[in-house]
């Protein structure tokens, strides 16, 4: 956790910017998305009654209908309140970018956007920022104050930790959330023993994976000989850019990387959002809530990937 110290004047103004600029779009584009996607997700049984005509067949409870030889069906009442959590991943590799911003902007901006959502709608939001540890962490609470305290500490925090580490900070997250949740993981997933912590985090919460990525980590630039520097453990390695087996390699490893973690994300049952240094995070974000608004019960959840600035899907 991190000291309590006197927030500058000039942070608190970079706030202030941010609130207004991520404001507009809560107020213009999102906040009717996140309610109709997430009011109602959380319901609460309530009673069982007989069937009516309009009720819905997914409703009907089949092993009291059995029993008593006519149609019965569950009745449910909406949870008044949501609890939101965003989990920032903010290791050395954050710390990255080649396009408009760092990754690590891109995903307090991101924050940002989110945080207010869930506020304008009277629901309670935290926070939890880890590296090879808990860097960060404030239970969900509501109201504007509370997010605005969210993005003072994203624009002020200095991690001590360079690696990542998951299976700590989702620990963590077992104590912060006793009930069940919408969890927004904000990282680059890059990173060995991803599958057992988000496992269990999945098993308990609704987990949106928000997968941060910068265009020269999927192509690499053919700039001659380069000393590369490893982020998180600080490794330096030559590489000539220009051969042709070291960029097919390099190729077939990031293909790989994206393949394993889109099938653990797959099995796992973990929504993926892609959002990308250079084209920023507005339209892959609404088009998640859409495409997730339109997914029957029960669909297979598919990662929804950022649009270049050619019109393609990247």
């Amino acid at each position: 956790m991190s000291e309590a110290f006197a927030v500058p004047s000039e942070v608190l103004r970079q706030v202030r910017r941010l609130e207004l600029r991520t404001r507009r779009l809560v107020d213009s584009q999102f906040a009717g998305d996140y309610r109709s996607l997430f009011k109602g997700q959380g319901m609460e049984f309530a009673e069982v009654r007989e069937y009516q005509p309009g009720d819905e067949v997914r409703t009907i409870d089949w092993n009291v209908s059995a029993r008593m030889g006519r149609p019965f069906v569950k009745r449910y009442v909406e949870e008044r309140e949501l609890t939101v959590m965003l989990v920032l991943d903010i290791s050395g590799s954050s710390q990255f970018g080649t396009g408009a911003r760092f990754k690590s902007e891109l995903s307090t901006e991101l924050a940002a956007v989110l945080a207010l959502s869930a506020v304008r709608n009277n629901d309670r939001v935290g926070l939890l920022c880890f590296t090879d540890r808990v860097e960060h962490a404030v239970p969900p609470r509501k109201g504007r104050r509370h997010a605005l305290r969210l993005l003072r500490d994203l624009m002020t925090m200095k991690p001590v930790g360079t690696r990542t580490d998951f299976s700590v900070a989702l620990e963590r997250l077992g104590r912060l959330l006793p009930h069940r949740s919408v969890v927004f993981v904000c990282s680059d997933f890059v990173g060995d023993n991803l599958e057992r912590p988000l496992s269990h985090l999945a098993q308990r919460h609704d987990v949106i994976a928000l997968t941060m990525e910068d265009p020269a980590e999927l192509v690499l630039p053919d700039v001659g000989m380069a000393r590369l520097v490893d982020p998180e453990s600080r490794e330096m390695v030559d590489v000539d850019t220009t051969d042709p087996a070291v960029r097919a390699w390099f190729d077939a490893q990031i293909a790989a990387e994206q393949a394993a973690r889109q099938k653990l994300f797959g099995r796992l049952g973990i929504d993926e959002v892609l959002v990308r240094t250079d084209t920023g995070y507005v339209e892959p974000l609404l088009e998640f809530f859409r495409a997730r608004a339109r997914r029957a019960h029960g669909a297979v959840r598919t990662a929804v990937r950022p649009v270049t600035s050619s019109g393609a899907a990247a």
